[in-house]
């Protein structure tokens, strides 16, 4: 869904995944300081809406995520996967229930194939799965923002801030009162700062939430009952997962960023070296230059220099070896 507020002064359109939003409104770097100072918002107006109604609607969700949701106390933010019978990532969920909905926001294009696994699982619960997207926009105010979020909205409050589901028509106005906009890079910036795992990027058909550092946020060790639950105790419990999440500090005078999937090798072991991870996102920071997140090998010393293709990297511990 294309954005209403491309139409801004200075905005310039994602592309990718993020196509439909601004990818920043022609300072990136400002609109990175403004957000990491509390002020300003992003528009997050292309990524899927979801909505769970009826009696039955948390205890149904706990049956199907790997978060413990069944007493979900009204307006607590969550967040949940949905797993493979492997115990692969397919989905990551960012939820609240409001006393009468959940509301869940997800990947852009994710939802269809959500709300088919979903109504796949409903058997006879009473529960009605619908796609808000097309009349509910998603927007984000940082933390330490005093912005008000309007009556209609309902809100979802996190460490970093809140994400409010807000009607589409609602948008424009929103916009007006709550600026500046910071794109969507400006966003990825401070989550890749805050080392926070993001679907589709920092996962592939393979990743468990192990790897990710997803323990514990997204994902309850004291409940069962889920799909690729016997994975997620196995590797709790009797092992470790094959790779790790970990955070870069990328060469700065290199001109270009690597991009998602550049081939991680030891920066002893020359070009020709082995290759021990990819890197998954990479951005510039406000303050902390290039930086980017990346998947290695979970043998790989914690203070191996790295290069990322033909730039060096400082590796940071986000998952523990």
């Amino acid at each position: 869904m294309k954005s209403p507020l491309l139409s801004l002064p200075g905005a310039v359109p994602a592309e990718g995944v993020d196509e439909g939003v601004a990818a920043h409104y022609g300072d990136l770097f400002r609109e990175q300081r403004a957000l990491a100072d509390g002020t300003g918002f992003v528009d997050l107006s292309h990524r899927g809406v979801v909505t769970v109604t009826g009696d039955d609607r948390l205890s149904w969700l706990h049956l199907l995520l790997t978060q413990h949701v069944s007493d979900l106390p009204t307006g607590q933010a969550t967040e949940a996967l949905i797993l493979s019978a492997n115990g692969h990532i397919e989905h990551a969920l960012y939820l609240v229930d409001d006393g009468t909905t959940v509301w869940a926001h997800v990947e852009p294009g994710s939802q269809e194939a959500l709300i088919a696994y979903l109504e796949s699982m409903k058997f006879f619960y009473r529960v009605e799965v619908a796609d808000r997207t097309a009349d509910t926009a998603v927007v984000h105010l940082p933390a330490g923002s005093i912005a008000q979020a309007p009556a209609s909205a309902v809100v979802r409050e996190t460490p970093y801030g809140r994400d409010l589901f807000l009607p589409r028509e609602e948008l424009e106005s929103f916009a007006a009162e709550a600026g500046p906009a910071a794109g969507i890079l400006a966003h990825e910036a401070l989550r890749v700062e805050q080392h926070r795992p993001r679907l589709g990027f920092e996962t592939d058909h393979r990743t468990i939430p192990h790897e990710l550092g997803w323990i514990g946020t997204a994902v309850h060790l004291q409940k069962g009952c889920y799909r690729g639950q016997e994975t997620v105790a196995r590797v709790q419990n009797l092992g470790k997962p094959p790779r790790r999440l970990v955070f870069l500090h990328l060469d700065g005078s290199e001109v270009h960023l690597p991009p998602n999937g550049a081939e991680i090798r030891l920066a002893d072991d020359g070009p020709d070296g082995r290759k021990i991870g990819f890197v998954t996102t990479s951005v510039r920071h406000h303050e902390l230059g290039p930086v980017a997140l990346a998947l290695v090998k979970r043998n790989v010393p914690v203070d191996a220099r790295l290069m990322a293709e033909d730039t060096a990297a400082a590796q940071e511990t986000v998952v523990e070896p």
